[in-house]
């Protein structure tokens, strides 16, 4: 152990969207700020892509206008069954497309005008003793802080060290993404289901349209590669046929993500506040992830900062009021996520879904509402 360990504030670690929206929001209240990211900028990720407007008053607060970088509006939304059924809805509040490549770049930019410190490395332990978190890194570096805010993603070697209750159990999700270049309305979002999987068709800036879908990894390893998947499962959903054949792939290779979990998360744990997809993740299928990890980042900030303002205030407050807050927003939009993803992996409700769903159409944004929160108040 380092003698004299630098100081900080809050550490962060991860630098997706929840680790980057806290790391501008906390420095912009003169929080001295480090932030843990394994990666460089910019870097693209496994990722729908699609943002709800919810979250457009808080980009706004923290200075950042995705529109100025390209992000393109989106208020319709698509969705189609196995046997090729399609339903359109509007969506109640509309969203965006844009890439992780450009918004976490434009995000770390921003956190670093503000003083953040951004250090390329992984974190290797957390030990927390005496009111004050050390943190050990890959590279032999030690920090300390009063706060760390875990921030790293889906699953995380961290949440291993920490025998984090899901990490324990095996997941079957297989996530894919591939940028294109072809014609698609811009407008419009959609999802199109396929035998053990769905895969959601979006444009981000440059004229780019993102396909991302996520399989049950027992479907997918049946075939000895992604073009024998496509072709014999995913091209049984016409839409999606017509999608990928007429269009160019910009990346050499997909990139792909494995061991995907739905399970519960803690949003505290060890004494960590956990953000994004790190506190909890819902299921795609309902595509409001991106929205959630920034919305997370507002809960979290505004209260760290209360908590570090107020000599008075208690580290077990925080906590149980992180906790209570995260609850009443997301709790129910996971619910729902996960009950809606239920149902349509059973073909036969999923059908019988949308025939209900056609002849009440009404019901299509109620559903899409269930998983979407209202604009955010700041």
């Amino acid at each position: 152990m380092k003698e004299n360990p630098t100081y900080y504030d809050v550490i962060i670690i991860g630098g997706g969207l929840a680790g980057l929206c806290n790391a501008i929001h906390l420095s912009n209240f003169g929080k001295k700020v480090l932030l843990i990211e394994k990666n460089s900028y910019p870097k693209h990720k496994v990722c729908g892509e699609y943002i709800s407007n919810e979250v457009l008053p808080y980009l706004s607060f923290l200075e950042i206008n995705p529109f100025d970088f390209g992000a393109v509006k989106i208020d319709n939304f698509q969705l189609s069954t196995t046997n090729n059924k399609l339903i359109s809805a509007k969506l109640p509040l509309g969203g965006f497309g844009i890439s992780r490549f450009t918004l976490d770049e434009v995000l770390a930019k921003k956190a670093i005008e503000n003083g953040v410190l951004i250090l390329q490395d992984t974190v290797v332990n957390t030990n927390f003793k005496k009111d004050i978190f050390f943190i050990d890194t890959k590279e032999n570096q030690q920090v300390t802080s009063k706060i760390v805010i875990g921030a790293f993603g889906k699953r995380s070697l961290l949440d291993v060290k920490m025998e984090r209750d899901f990490i324990q159990k095996k997941s079957p999700y297989l996530g894919v993404k591939i940028h294109v270049k072809g014609i698609f309305p811009s407008n419009l979002v959609a999802l199109h289901n396929f035998k053990g999987g769905y895969c959601g068709v979006s444009n981000v800036e440059n004229n780019t349209i993102n396909l991302c879908y996520i399989t049950n990894f027992s479907s997918f390893k049946e075939y000895k590669n992604i073009e024998d998947f496509l072709e014999n499962v995913v091209f049984k959903n016409r839409f999606l046929k017509e999608i990928f054949q007429k269009t160019t792939p910009l990346f050499e290779q997909p990139l792909s993500i494995s061991q995907i979990s739905f399970e519960t998360k803690k949003p505290v744990e060890n004494h960590i506040i956990m953000c994004g997809d790190a506190a909890g993740m819902i299921h795609p299928l309902c595509g409001n992830g991106m929205s959630m990890a920034i919305q997370s980042a507002q809960i979290a900030s505004k209260l760290i900062l209360n908590y570090l303002n107020d000599e008075n205030a208690t580290r077990s407050y925080l906590e149980k009021e992180y906790i209570r807050q995260w609850n009443k927003v997301f709790k129910w939009r996971l619910k729902s996520g996960h009950f809606i993803a239920r149902l349509f992996r059973n073909h036969r409700i999923a059908n019988f879904l949308l025939q209900v769903l056609r002849k009440l159409p009404f019901l299509f944004p109620v559903i899409i509402q269930q998983t979407h929160g209202k604009p955010i108040k700041i």
